[in-house]
């Protein structure tokens, strides 16, 4: 049996792709091997297959692939040495190629990169990670690798609704999650997949990415006003029947949902048959009080609730989740459709090793207090050398809006352009369709640079602020 192994591991090599007219003798091979190194489809240091690996695909006596080899390592082409095959060789240029032309220019990198929405992407924890997707797959059953539930995998949903039972206050059961890869995926298979009707009342301030995504879904918004106390829900109307909130940590004004609101909100939605979207953005990421519970707990049956970790882990790991009223859930499965759309199997068994492992609430802690200590001196340096603008949004989160006296928006932002800063307008979130007045505003994500990055950032952002000051409140 063992013989047999080593024969069969002969046998094997890499693939090589080779077209021998001609015949295919030794000459067509010797032209074909060395015309894919002057290419470079071959580059140097490549391993070439064993000969009798090659003579087996191409159908080729093994002498004809051997001797083809040792004309090629003769002319310089490849070098071949007892226990490490034969390779090509280190000083075989390929030709030279004719210049790519440029897709056009790229635009160039900010010296300091202060915009909203993401995370510090070094403080991603790879050990730990590592650590977790390999128990995970491990530990996996066989059939996890096959073709599964199109709600997402068994354990990764378990341990999603224990979470956020713990930390949000949601009432669930792992049958009532949906994976998906983020709240724009949950958007797509809410309204673009017809499991729920327009119009949509929306916040009059969010991403526009969201809003353009509903657009395209033929999904009709209307913005309601907001103020210091999140959105002003007695201002929907018998017209809707969904709404769209972020009540933990409003987008991107900052606050959350006052409690008489969400007393109201929840009201409307028993009274008109309405449902609540609950985009529950940032808020594992509180610093001042105790975090602000789930609108979910207070009526499971009227709120779709929808996270992610985006900001919380990374972006880059392209997992979300919905947590469904039970009517919802058969429209969204057959939304989501076959296999396509569904999140990949290997990230899902080790995000819900990570969770049951604890490493997420270490995760979490860690980067609250990290991103706390950044928002505290955030506002020292802006207490000390810009006094005259206002942080607001800032008792949570990974951002905080600069207001700016009216008319002076498009000047600091153009200070901040000039100074290598890169910041968000705050008219940039406003709906269109608003009703409240424009308000003049940055946008500033103080988790977004690395540790040793963030400093540097801040001072510049602040020497922006001050001169903007001295030149009449923000006028370039």
């Amino acid at each position: 049996m063992a013989e047999n192994w080593v024969n069969l591991a002969e046998r094997i090599g890499a693939d090589l792709h080779l077209d021998l007219p001609g015949g295919g003798r030794r000459a067509a091979l010797t032209r074909a091997l060395r015309a894919a190194v002057r290419s470079g489809r071959l580059a140097p240091g490549t391993r070439l297959p064993p000969y009798r690996s090659l003579a087996a695909d191409l159908g080729l006596a093994r002498n004809t692939v051997a001797d083809a080899y040792a004309e090629l390592v003769a002319e310089g082409w490849l070098t071949a040495r007892q226990g490490s095959g034969t390779k090509v060789a280190l000083g075989a240029q390929p030709q030279a190629r004719p210049a790519a032309r440029p897709l056009g220019p790229r635009p160039s990198e900010p010296a300091h990169d202060l915009r909203q929405g993401q995370p510090d992407a070094s403080s991603f924890p790879r050990a730990a990670w590592l650590a977790s997707a390999r128990r995970a797959v491990t530990a996996a059953p066989n059939e996890a690798f096959a073709p599964g539930d199109p709600r997402g995998r068994p354990e990764l949903r378990r341990a999603l609704a224990a979470y956020l039972a713990r930390t949000r206050g949601v009432r669930t059961d792992a049958d009532h999650i949906v994976v998906c890869s983020g709240f724009a995926h949950a958007l797509r298979l809410l309204f673009g997949g017809g499991v729920l009707p327009g119009p949509l009342a929306v916040e009059g301030y969010g991403l526009p990415f969201h809003r353009a995504l509903l657009d395209q879904t033929g999904t009709r918004t209307r913005p309601l006003t907001v103020d210091g106390d999140g959105a002003r829900v007695d201002e929907l109307s018998e017209a809707e029947r969904t709404v769209l909130l972020t009540p933990a940590h409003q987008f991107p004004t900052g606050g959350p949902l006052h409690s008489r609101r969400r007393t109201a909100v929840v009201e409307w939605a028993a009274a008109s048959d309405g449902l609540i979207i609950e985009d529950d953005y940032d808020g594992e990421f509180r610093y001042d009080r105790q975090p602000v519970g789930a609108v979910q707990g207070l009526a499971p049956d009227r709120v779709v609730y929808v996270g992610s970790v985006s900001k919380s882990l990374s972006p880059a790991v392209r997992l979300g989740w919905m947590v469904l009223p039970d009517r919802l859930v058969d429209g969204v499965l057959t939304a989501k459709g076959e296999r396509e759309a569904w999140a990949g199997v290997l990230d899902q068994l080790a995000l819900a090793d990570f969770l049951d492992s604890g490493s997420y609430d270490r995760h979490v802690r860690r980067m609250r207090q990290r991103y706390r200590a950044r928002r505290d001196r955030f506002v020292t340096a802006l207490a000390e050398h810009a006094p005259h603008v206002h942080a607001t949004g800032i008792a949570a989160g990974l951002h905080a809006v600069l207001r700016l006296p009216s008319g002076t928006e498009p000047g600091a932002l153009a200070s901040a352009t000039r100074a290598g800063v890169a910041v968000d307008a705050l008219s940039a979130f406003r709906h269109p369709g608003a009703r409240l007045p424009p308000q003049d505003g940055l946008v500033v994500g103080y988790a977004t640079p690395p540790d040793h990055a963030f400093e540097s950032a801040l001072q510049a952002l602040v020497r922006v602020l001050a001169v903007s000051r001295r030149r009449g409140g923000g006028s370039p």
